[in-house]
């Protein structure tokens, strides 16, 4: 079931190009370009640690996933239902990825950074480096690029697992973490920190 949302090579190298700014204005920001401590690493499965949001992929992977099957849907929606009809739909992976870096900056913004150590378990939480915003706009996009190529059912089923899966492993997930910056509950925070 292939989708008209996904990206020809022109598309393509639109979301790569639209990544690579993000990339220049977070370093602009003066993220740090990878984990302070030095290394780089595939995986970072410690939540409570000062490289989580630091490595190429870590638990909250799981979320910016989702987080591509969501753009999937709502591009779907604007170029199916309600007929977006000057824009071609092989930009839809670029705008997607233009909002996904969007996030990435304001989420290194001091304000959000100061949110999520006020009312998220993310008490330590410094920001994101480059390398780690890089690849959660990639796992955006893969996503994106699922949702495009199978039937919606499927995304939603995946979804789920992915937020079952997250809350079984570290107490959090995206759903949690849009509550918790939106409406902190001090029983959710409580639970989510072991209590």
């Amino acid at each position: 079931m292939k989708s008209n949302l996904l990206p020809d090579r022109a598309g393509k190298l639109a979301a790569l190009g639209v990544a690579a700014g993000i990339v220049i204005i977070l370093l602009g920001m003066h993220r740090p370009p990878i984990c302070p401590c030095g290394t780089i690493r595939l995986w970072q499965g410690v939540v409570e640690s000062a490289e989580n949001s630091q490595q190429i992929s870590d638990w909250y992977s799981f979320s910016h996933v989702i987080h591509g099957f969501l753009f999937y849907g709502v591009a779907h929606l604007l170029w199916r239902r309600f007929g977006l009809q000057t824009l071609s739909p092989r930009w839809a992976l670029a705008l997607a990825v233009l909002v996904e870096g969007a996030w990435e900056i304001l989420e290194n913004s001091p304000i959000i950074i100061d949110r999520y150590r006020a009312v998220t378990i993310s008490y330590g939480y410094s920001g994101d480096s480059v390398l780690n915003s890089f690849a959660d706009m990639a796992f955006m996009s893969l996503g994106f690029l699922f949702a495009a190529q199978v039937p919606a059912l499927v995304t939603v089923g995946v979804a789920l697992v992915f937020e079952a899966f997250t809350l079984f492993m570290i107490r959090d997930n995206l759903a949690l973490n849009v509550l918790m910056l939106a409406y902190p509950l001090d029983a959710v925070r409580e639970w989510q920190a072991g209590g």
